[in-house]
């Protein structure tokens, strides 16, 4: 793998509280130097980034629906979705409601994730974040089979707002479950090539890493 390859498996992002435009574009400088997939702001900052990225076909322009905690009214979600499509976002990652989720109340998760997913255009890609450290073995699992049933492109792992490191063994069990049927984003405490290319080897897809940390795992495959 070089680093190309490797950026373009790596979304990064400016969507922690205090960040302003000078934040997002210096991000979208990053990832036109290195090629990065994708860049996610916060809703607010969509259209500006999409405008920033208007001229970087290969560079995608991601947002949130519900971030971070998924706990929104599920009409709320569905207007976020609306206006981020039409302020140029191509990849959306949908918070699911974690609350619901463990008070067994699937038909809700379920339903409110096809309603998202089916309102937004073929061709925006939908990723639903499970936030796996906040939950069980059994959890993660009923959260994985409930996001395939959605229609969804991506199980993505977390918002990387819930602290906690990446967990290698619960990302083989996802990818072991999934049997390949839906494509997986680990996002939240990766920090090292180490850790970079164990889950490539694993299979997955795409990963959601803090621009610092980002940078040093592309720019480790440069020596």
């Amino acid at each position: 793998m070089n680093a190309h390859e490797a950026a373009r498996l790596i979304d990064i992002s400016a969507v922690r509280t205090p960040h302003n435009i000078i934040d997002i574009m210096e991000v979208v400088e990053v990832a036109k130097k290195y090629r990065f997939i994708n860049v996610h702001a916060l809703p607010c900052w969509v259209k500006d980034l999409s405008q920033l990225l208007k001229d970087e076909p290969d560079i995608y322009v991601g947002a949130p629906v519900g971030f971070p905690s998924g706990a929104h009214r599920t009409e709320v979600k569905l207007l976020e979705a609306k206006y981020l499509v039409e302020d140029g976002a191509q990849e959306i990652d949908i918070v699911m409601n974690i609350g619901k989720l463990k008070n067994k109340e699937y038909d809700y998760v379920l339903n409110e994730l096809k309603l998202i997913i089916d309102s937004m255009p073929d061709d925006v890609l939908k990723k639903v974040i499970i936030e796996m450290n906040c939950l069980t073995d059994e959890e993660v699992k009923k959260a994985c089979e409930l996001v395939m049933e959605s229609g969804a492109d991506f199980i993505k792992t977390g918002t990387g707002w819930v602290p906690g490191r990446v967990n290698l063994e619960r990302v083989k069990m996802i990818k072991d479950m999934t049997h390949g049927k839906i494509k997986l984003k680990v996002a939240g405490g990766i920090r090292t090539r180490e850790e970079f290319l164990k889950m490539v080897a694993m299979g997955v897809e795409r990963f959601g890493i803090n621009t610092q940390s980002a940078l040093e795992i592309v720019s480790s495959f440069e020596d």
